[in-house]
């Protein structure tokens, strides 16, 4: 299970920003699962700790926004944490 706090839909902005980054590895094992073919219902009760047969919805919701984070930050969000911050 996830130790970090999590929201129902990750924030969406056009560059990564800190909820991307604390949730780096949910992102990672997220892509891994649907790569594996992992169900989604077994993905969000390990990674999320939700049980998708007492809140399918919201279980599903978690799921696939946050997937759909994994795969921008895989295609282009990445790219952010490879450039130096300003200050």
């Amino acid at each position: 299970m996830n130790d970090a706090p999590f929201q129902d839909w990750p924030p969406i902005t056009d560059r990564v920003n800190a909820y991307d980054e604390k949730h780096l590895a949910i992102y990672v094992r997220l892509l891994m699962a649907e790569e594996e073919g992992a169900d989604w219902r077994e993905v969000v009760s390990v990674i999320f700790g939700l049980d998708p047969a007492r809140e399918p919805d919201r279980a599903r919701l978690v799921h696939d926004s946050h997937l759909a984070r994994a795969r921008w930050m895989s295609e282009a969000g990445y790219q952010d944490l490879l450039q130096p911050r300003m200050q």
